[in-house]
């Protein structure tokens, strides 16, 4: 007999109140640092250059310095450059945290309580604000923004189609898959799978060779992942050496893979 412990996730959304619906994509990864901010920004940029408005979002950011102004979030700050956004970095990240933890966890070592009302409203004033809005989530689906509130009842909340970010490298099939099975479990709109930092030249990411098998399992992890997981895989984004999230710059070969993909399709314009 199935006891408590058994009783599956239903992501249940209803006690929140409604958010406005947009138009735009949520970026969410696989785990943390697998490049979900990069990839959002990179989409941004493409839609602006398209001659599409864009506005980001972040629901809440942790590993912010404090500064003169206050805790500023660096992601968010990189998503406004690609954005070209004239935003308060503060209403684009409402809820900043210094420790590099997840947002629950921040909140409590620093005495709060994560304010879900500021974030709900900071959503709401990007309605009429953009034609488009790239939400970047924290850490993957199932992160903790609240200790009952996580990214996956915020991505059901905003209805946005889902952009996963993977890693290329071995490993990454099954932290997909299982991202994938829950986005599903929670009735997200999917639309694809970006892989990144695809290093098919068979170089680390200081020049130095990889393994045979590791360089099979990168070649080979983009059909898996589309196979299995019966996802499109959108873009394999390079490695590349020109990218740094903190000085905003994206570089060629990594906007040039994102570039390939009809984003205004996806969002369903």
């Amino acid at each position: 007999m199935k006891g408590p412990d058994h009783i599956p996730f239903d992501f249940d959304v209803s006690a929140y109140p409604p958010l406005p619906k947009l138009k735009g994509l949520l970026v969410t990864g696989t785990d943390t640092d697998v490049g979900k901010t990069l990839i959002a920004g990179a989409i941004a940029r493409n839609l602006r250059h398209s001659g599409r408005s864009v506005e980001v979002f972040k629901p809440a950011a942790t590993g912010c310095p404090r500064r003169r102004e206050g805790l500023v979030s660096e992601d968010a700050e990189f998503l406004a450059a690609c954005a070209d956004s004239r935003r308060m970095l503060s209403d684009i990240a409402p809820v900043r945290y210094v420790r590099a933890v997840a947002p629950n966890v921040a909140a409590s070592l620093s005495g709060e309580k994560v304010d879900l009302p500021t974030i709900f409203s900071a959503y709401e004033r990007l309605a009429g604000a953009a034609e488009v809005v790239i939400v970047e989530g924290v850490g993957g689906l199932l992160c903790p923004i609240s200790d009952d509130f996580w990214v996956i009842h915020f991505a059901r909340l905003i209805d946005l189609a889902v952009v996963i970010v993977a890693r290329a490298n071995l490993g990454t099939i099954n932290h997909t898959l299982l991202t994938l099975h829950a986005a599903r479990s929670a009735g997200l709109n999917l639309a694809g799978v970006v892989i990144n930092r695809f290093r098919e030249e068979g170089l680390g990411p200081n020049d130095e060779p990889i393994g045979d098998d590791e360089r099979m399992a990168m070649l080979t992890n983009p059909e898996q992942i589309a196979r299995c997981g019966k996802i499109k895989v959108l873009a394999r984004v390079p490695l590349d050496p020109e990218t740094s999230v903190p000085q905003a710059r994206i570089g060629e070969a990594v906007q040039m893979a994102i570039d390939g993909v009809n984003w205004m399709r996806l969002i369903g314009s």
